[in-house]
C-alpha cells in the first residue's frame, strides 16, 4: 500500500470520495444536507498556488481505496501550526486492513515535518467503529456536544 498526494488529474476522484463520504455520513445520520462541491470548485480551491486544503490517497494494487482531506491551522498563542482533518474515508471492503492507519501515519509525518502541535478533527458520536479506530491510534476526545466529538491526536 502506498499513500500519495493528489494532483490536478485527480479532481473527479476527489469528488467521488467526497460523495462516498457524504453517503456514509447520511447512513449514520451525520449529514442531511446537499453537496455543493463540484470538480470546478475542487480545482479552484485545492490546486491553486496557495491551496486551501490538501488530499492524500491510499492506493492498493493501483487502485485508490481511501482518502484524507486536510488543511493547516495556525495558533498565534503557540506560534505553531496544527492540522485540521476534514475528511477521512476508506472504502467499506478495505476497512480494518490498515488503510486508515496508513493515511493517519502519513498525516502524522506531515505534521512532524511542518512542526505541527497536533492533528484535530470532528467525528460523529454514532460512528462507533471510527471512534474506536481513532482511540487505537491514541487520539483523545477533548469535547463532545450532542452527536459531535472533537478529537485531538499528537503523532
Amino acid at each position: 500500500m502506498t499513500v500519495r498526494s493528489a494532483n490536478p488529474n485527480d479532481v473527479s476522484l476527489i469528488l467521488s470520495f467526497i460523495q462516498k463520504k457524504s453517503e456514509f455520513d447520511r447512513k449514520i445520520g451525520a449529514f442531511s444536507g446537499e453537496l455543493k462541491v463540484s470538480e470546478e470548485k475542487i480545482l479552484k480551491t485545492i490546486f491553486r498556488e496557495i491551496p486551501f486544503s490538501y488530499v492524500l490517497f491510499a492506493e492498493l494494487s493501483g487502485r485508490e481505496v481511501g482518502f484524507a482531506l486536510y488543511g493547516f491551522r495556525y495558533s498565534s498563542f503557540v506560534g505553531q501550526p496544527s492540522i485540521w482533518l476534514d475528511d477521512l474515508y476508506v472504502e467499506a471492503e478495505m476497512r480494518n486492513q490498515g488503510v486508515g492507519a496508513e493515511l493517519m501515519h502519513k498525516l502524522g509525518q506531515i505534521a512532524k515535518e511542518n512542526d505541527c502541535t497536533h492533528l484535530a478533527w470532528n467525528a460523529d458520536a454514532r460512528n462507533i467503529r471510527g471512534l474506536s479506530f481513532y482511540k487505537r491510534l491514541g487520539a483523545e476526545i477533548t469535547e463532545q456536544n450532542n452527536n459531535r466529538c472533537f478529537l485531538k491526536w499528537i503523532p
